[in-house]
């Protein structure tokens, strides 16, 4: 029921979104084709959309940048999302703002409309102006939605819109600014998205530009939402496994009650066959009312998670009922419930009928070797195993390597329980106390409960204690960084002849300078003496291969990722040693065999986008001025420290002398940082700060909605858990409440007969939860440091503490369940 209602959730949530995208699809661009570049358009590029314009289409456009804000009421300053737009933008989809009108507004002066964040960080409202560069702007709403931004967009800064033509006037985009420049465009009736892609979008690739047409982009982001559905849903399977144990003993526990009931049905001439068909039918419908109570709750979560995730999703959704999702939802979960319930039930093929007449051992009555037909009904549950997993993930590489994993961890889990029966039988002392004794005796004695506790409890906490190790690890990764940096203050976006007033307003301000990174903007030229647009034109010219008919996408992007990286503006720096971040991989650092000749430095991962290698010859273009070099090193560069990072570095000899900005790097007290920063801006308006201290808080928010993720995750885990335990403990009611009365009836007391209990639920609890921990380490290890990249600092206080929580649960599960056992007397059972 649990891991149906995840699975139907997570596919009809998925689904929804998918539809709103398609149906939004031009609300998401703004427009039928979006142009993009984080450069300036080239000439050609607007020599193109002026011929678009004069074929009937309407251009728009937006550029966006970050800068400080300043209020001029209270002095305060914030770093801001700067948009500004002309008047058309955008064709589709609609930006609410409060009050209604202020988006019309918006053209009409220098005006601003702005996330109701940016009056909380000014401390200022609605009709007081601010400052952006050299600009002022009266603020004249606060914006509700934006069709073409997600919301979590604004936790990289609040956003400020202003009217375009007043964008040259602020001064903030100078030489080597960074900006993301769009142009919007809402196709004549005579020409349509085809024939866009046809004729124009191959030529604005040719000049580094990223064309997104509104198809285009409604398949890249439903590719990404089934990408979430599918690691989400992984949930949901694992929900399904650990029920499917819970299946296997609630079945267990239902036929041992049911020896005597077969026993008699064969005695009435009911073939074994007959007698299978019964339970497997009960079995079914149970399955079936389980899934269907199940997918009604998937139904009613998806809603609540409708209303939890708005803000997160790039489109206003109305949640409506999917039934494919409900419908698959069933059936995996009755085919669960059927295969992880029919090995039990096979057993009743095996009971005689003199056991209506003679009673034996219910192990003895069912048999213990598994047959043929146990033998196949375990390889159907594998095989339904891989087949789920490996059809709902990316690739089925994906799939098949987490449903090996699940196969492992169950696998190491029912080892330990093995050994620790295996151990139980063989190490106890007839010297130990009789309860400790014969709690022990109770993990290796026929019908125990051992393996399918531990399995359960195990898989628990390996799921808890990979979460939490893995984000503690991150969080811990994040905080060193933080100290490494030292800096509490950044300045950027500093040009040449500010950087010696910008030093002595920091040294002026009694704070350190801790460096200073030079930024120069290049392009490529050529490479290997061949010009680039030679390169750009066999690029495109390239036909498409037979797998663009089944993920255009992906194969799209596949071909676009070479040439706008070969046409975009390269953020590049010198210097002459290796960074804190950086280690070389191949080649050599400068100074080697070549010093004599040009060198360059580049990051690993752009080489492979570029298809260069050591010793190919690049030639850069800085501000029109040809660098001839060739690539002698090649680096790897860690991008989960906050260090600055290029992936094109020169020698300081090559380029020293060429036109550059700066970021500067700072250190001051954390009362003086705002007054530094108030002091730089007041002076040069187009200097962009940030409080590292500010960006700090902003990561402690975002773990904090991570921690809360993995509370909810961890209540999930033991939802799972606790029933499939239950289940568990109630396979051998039967053979407890025996033994519970002929020990009463051999003089032992309440209190003896529950500390056998609670041994035997400690010892299970400690090796399950042990088990736990390791694999829960080994993964998390295995995550942060090939996934993420950061290295594994384990926290043996919170697992063992996870694990001490889930022991308790095991305890209290047992003691509860075993409440007859306590209360029987021994003449009330007898009777029985």
């Amino acid at each position: 029921m649990l891991g149906v209602a995840a699975l139907v959730a997570i596919d009809s949530l998925a689904e929804n979104a998918t539809s709103a995208v398609r149906e939004q699809a031009r609300s998401l661009v703004g427009g039928d084709v979006a142009i993009g570049s984080r450069d300036s358009f080239p000439t050609p590029a607007w020599q193109l959309l002026d011929s678009l314009a004069m074929r009937g289409s309407t251009v728009a456009y937006q550029t966006s940048f970050v800068s400080m804000a300043r209020a001029l009421a209270t002095g305060e300053l914030r770093l801001v999302q700067t948009r500004a737009v002309t008047r058309s933008y955008p064709f589709f989809g609609a930006v609410t703002t409060l009050p209604e009108s202020a988006w019309a507004t918006l053209q009409r002066g220098r005006n601003a409309v702005v996330d109701p964040a940016v009056l909380e960080g000014l401390r200022i409202r609605v009709g007081d102006s601010l400052a952006l560069g050299e600009q002022r702007f009266a603020v004249v709403g606060t914006i509700r939605s934006v069709a073409t931004d997600v919301a979590i967009t604004t936790t990289l800064g609040p956003r400020v819109f202003i009217p375009e033509r007043f964008l040259s006037a602020t001064r903030l985009l100078g030489f080597g600014s960074r900006s993301q420049r769009d142009a919007v465009i809402r196709l004549s009736p005579t020409m349509d998205e085809d024939r866009f892609a046809e004729l124009f979008a191959p030529r604005f690739r040719q000049f580094g530009l990223r064309v997104r047409t509104a198809e285009q982009n409604a398949d890249n982001v439903t590719e990404r939402i089934g990408q979430l559905r599918n690691f989400l849903a992984l949930v949901g399977l694992i929900a399904l496994l650990l029920g499917g144990i819970g299946v296997a003993s609630g079945v267990r526990a239902f036929v041992l009650r049911k020896i005597d009931t077969v026993a008699v049905l064969r005695c009435l001439g009911g073939t074994s066959a007959q007698v299978l068909a019964i339970y497997v039918a009960q079995a079914m419908v149970l399955g079936l009312a389980g899934a269907m109570i199940g997918a009604l709750g998937g139904v009613a979560l998806q809603f609540a998670a409708g209303v939890a995730v708005e803000g997160y999703l790039p489109v206003g959704m109305k949640m409506r009922l999917e039934p494919r999702p409900v419908m698959m939802g069933i059936a995996i979960g009755m085919w669960v419930a059927l295969v992880c319930a029919l090995e039990p039930l096979l057993a009743l093929r095996r009971v005689s009928p003199l056991q209506a007449l003679r009673r034996e051992e219910d192990a003895v009555a069912l048999g213990s070797a598994p047959d043929w037909a146990s033998r196949l009904v375990r390889i159907a549950t594998l095989g339904s195993l891989f087949l789920v997993t490996v059809t709902r993930a990316r690739r089925w590489q994906e799939g098949l390597g987490f449903a090996i994993t699940i196969v492992i961890v169950i696998g190491t889990l029912w080892l330990a329980a093995t050994l620790l029966a295996a151990g139980a039988r063989r190490f106890a002392r007839p010297s130990w106390p009789f309860p400790l004794r014969h709690g022990i005796a109770s993990l290796h004695r026929p019908g125990n409960q051992t393996r399918s506790v531990i399995v359960a409890l195990g898989f628990g906490v390996f799921l808890i204690g990979t979460l939490y190790q893995t984000q503690s690890s991150l969080l811990t990764a994040t905080n060193e960084s933080l100290k490494q940096l030292n800096a509490n203050v950044v300045f950027f976006d500093i040009q040449s002849d500010q950087a010696s007033g910008v030093d002595s307003i920091i040294t002026g301000g009694r704070a350190a300078i801790l460096s200073r990174i030079p930024i120069l903007t290049v392009r490529i030229g050529a490479i290997n003496r061949r010009p680039l647009a030679a390169i750009l034109a066999e690029i495109d010219g390239r036909p498409a291969t037979p797998a663009s008919a089944v993920s255009p996408p992906a194969e799209r992007g596949r071909r676009g990722v070479r040439s706008r990286s070969l046409a975009r503006e390269w953020r590049a720096t010198y210097s002459d040693t290796l960074a804190a971040n950086e280690r070389i991989v191949a080649g050599r650092w400068f100074g080697g065999a070549r010093a004599g000749e040009g060198e360059v430095s580049l990051d690993s991962g752009a080489a492979t986008r570029l298809r260069v290698k050591l010793g190919d010859e690049i030639e850069w273009q800085l501000q029109g001025v040809p660098i001839a070099t060739r690539v002698t090193s090649l680096r790897s560069v860690d991008r989960t420290q906050l260090q600055p990072a290029f992936q094109v570095v020169f020698p300081s000899t090559l380029v020293r002398r060429a036109p550059m900005q700066f970021v500067v790097l700072a250190s001051a007290e954390p009362s003086a940082v705002p007054s530094l920063q108030r002091s730089v801006v007041g002076r040069f308006p187009n200097i962009s700060t940030v409080d590292l201290s500010l960006v700090e808080a902003t990561i402690a928010g975002v773990l904090t909605k991570i921690r809360a993720a993995i509370r909810g995750l961890t209540l999930v885990c033991i939802a799972l858990a606790i029933p499939v335990m239950f289940s568990a403990v109630s396979a051998t009611r039967r053979e407890r409440l025996r033994e519970g009365v002929l020990l009463k009836v051999l003089g032992a007391t309440r209190r003896q007969v529950g500390r056998m209990l609670v041994t035997e639920y400690v010892v299970i609890g400690m090796l399950g939860s042990l088990a736990g921990i390791l694999l829960s380490t080994i993964a998390a290890g295995a995550l942060t440091r090939f996934v993420f990249g950061v290295p594994f600092v384990p926290v043996p206080a919170a697992t063992i503490g996870i694990g001490a929580v889930m022991i308790g649960v095991v305890v209290t599960i047992g003691v509860a369940t075993a409440r007859e056992v306590f209360g029987s007397t021994p003449m009330a059972a007898l009777r029985e």
